[in-house]
């Protein structure tokens, strides 16, 4: 899968003696207070920001933004305000970076300057926020028009010769106090944004284009970075005894797979690693239990999680983690054929526990089963976090905004929590109770992939709760509202938001990079 120009801005860290590009960005904290460069340049143009702000009644509101055109006295086309509002976080920091170049992009142009002039707030120093700012900048700036052709004819029947991107922001100059330390600091920031639009890509492909072997051929690249990676195929999972893995992928002609990720970053190699299983259904039609015509398209997008544990791996290893993590999804597609698993058949799992698949578009969790077992009997991880875009039923309960967080495991709980608070990606724990493992026991095998109608996510995160061993800390991230058609925002305008990865890549370095056992 090739990167588009699109998906990467260029970012410069200069300093503030540094030419003005055309188009020029300042920031206003709240009550339109500017720091000493805007001020010189408000000074020199006649104080014109102070005359636009109070012309336009802007009170340097978080986010908020005025435009001056060719303002008096500058050597620049526009000069754009943005506000910062108060008591700023890291968090706020990066949103602002991407509200800048929604602005910015807004305007037309290829180059532009962000005046970082500010002071350190919390526990961020003014490098740390110039390159949060950069950081929100290049998670702005994606677009997946891969699949656009230039020069095709356009709806009113003209011939348009001009490159799609020909007006696309392409370079963004953040001028600031110490260029060095921003750009060292944007390092880090710069493997996870890569991170994310390695997810995003991957969800947005078509399924014609990313089947499951197609999608191992995308993992295989991981190894520039210096990710170990196996594909396990079909052949590899019958000897396993994945049975309720390949029960999913019978009905199509596209074979399964799995791939494993191992980054082995920490000082020692043979440190249990941390591991993360995604749910990877290329194309979920439902099987025999065929799902609506309208909006099945969407379900190109059934792979979030193994996208995000892709993406994730991917920032790991460009970052170069001081942690050993291991990185494992299950490929599939979920088709109707003659071939198709059918509701009422059992099937086996490499766990040897039975299962009576009632409902075929309850797939993600077979997959989830057989793929979580391996990763405990193989690499005994320390902990292991789940992503998949499971079920419809956590959007009723969350809607688009937040993940549905399930684990076994308070600690782990807390700590994603406090990845999410940090990085805006949103998680809402839900319960974990002995009634819902009740609801999918069988009378004709060990357990059912369905428990009803009630309580849809819950019996969903049971089910997988049957595969989980003793004493492995585990935690379940229903992905369905967050992945994919999720709520546009500053970061994030693309329908692939490629979610989990920031999330995450925070948790790592937050809890388990420093410590090792």
């Amino acid at each position: 899968m090739t990167k588009h120009a699109s998906d990467r801005l260029d970012i410069v860290f200069a300093d503030f003696a540094h030419a003005l590009n055309p188009a020029c960005v300042v920031l206003a904290s709240d009550g339109v207070a500017l720091g000493k460069t805007a001020a010189d340049l408000d000074k020199r143009s006649g104080n014109g920001i102070q005359k636009a702000a109070k012309a336009a009644a802007f009170k340097a509101k978080s986010k908020a933004n005025i435009e001056i055109l060719a303002p008096q006295g500058l050597d620049v086309d526009r000069l754009l305000v943005l506000g910062t509002g108060k008591d700023a976080t890291e968090q706020d920091w990066t949103l602002l970076g991407g509200a800048a170049v929604a602005a910015i992009s807004s305007r037309k142009v290829k180059k532009a300057s962000l005046i970082a002039d500010v002071a350190a707030t919390g526990d961020m120093k003014p490098a740390a926020i110039a390159a949060a700012l950069a950081f929100g900048a290049q998670l702005r700036h994606y677009s997946f028009k891969k699949y656009l052709t230039k020069g095709a004819a356009t709806a009113n029947g003209s011939d348009d010769k001009e490159p799609a991107d020909k007006d696309t922001l392409d370079t963004l100059v953040i001028h600031c106090a110490d260029p060095a330390k921003a750009k060292a600091a944007y390092a880090y920031y710069q493997a996870v944004a890569n991170g994310v639009h390695v997810a995003r890509n991957l969800v947005n492909e078509p399924a014609n284009a990313l089947g499951p072997v197609e999608f191992a051929h995308e993992v295989e690249k991981l190894k520039k970075l210096g990710v170990e990676v196996e594909i396990l195929e079909d052949k590899d999972l019958e000897k396993l005894g994945m049975g309720s893995l390949l029960c999913v992928s019978q009905g199509s002609a596209r074979p399964a797979r799995v791939c494993v990720m191992q980054w082995n970053g920490a000082k020692s190699k043979k440190a249990r690693p941390i591991a993360f299983v995604g749910k990877g259904v290329v194309f979920d039609s439902g099987g025999i239990s065929i799902k609506p015509a309208s909006g099945m398209e969407d379900m190109k997008g059934d792979m979030g999680g193994a996208a995000c544990v892709v993406g994730l791996m991917h920032a790991l290893a460009e970052r170069e983690a001081n942690v050993n993590a291991v990185g494992l999804i299950g490929c599939v597609e979920n088709m109707v054929s003659g071939s198709a698993v059918r509701p009422g058949d059992i099937v086996t799992s490499m766990s040897g526990q039975t299962i009576e698949v009632l409902n075929t578009d309850a797939e993600g969790r077979l997959v989830l089963a057989d793929v979580l077992w391996y990763a405990q009997d193989r690499f005994k991880p320390r902990m292991i976090v789940d992503l998949a875009t499971l079920t419809g039923a956590i959007m009723v309960s969350l809607g688009k905004e937040y993940a549905g967080l399930f684990s076994n495991d308070d600690k782990l709980a807390e700590e994603l929590q406090a990845a999410s608070t940090a990085t805006g990606e949103k998680v809402w724990r839900m319960p974990l109770d002995k009634s819902f493992h009740k609801l999918i026991d069988s009378k004709n095998a060990d357990v059912k992939n369905i428990g009803g109608r009630w309580g849809g996510a819950c019996t969903a995160a049971a089910f997988l709760e049957r595969f989980i061993q003793k004493d492995t800390a585990w935690a379940h991230l229903d992905i369905a509202g967050t992945a994919m058609d999720s709520t546009r925002n500053e970061i994030s305008p693309s329908w692939a938001s490629g979610w989990g990865v920031r999330l995450l890549d925070r948790l790592v370095a937050d809890n388990y990079e420093k410590s090792e056992k």
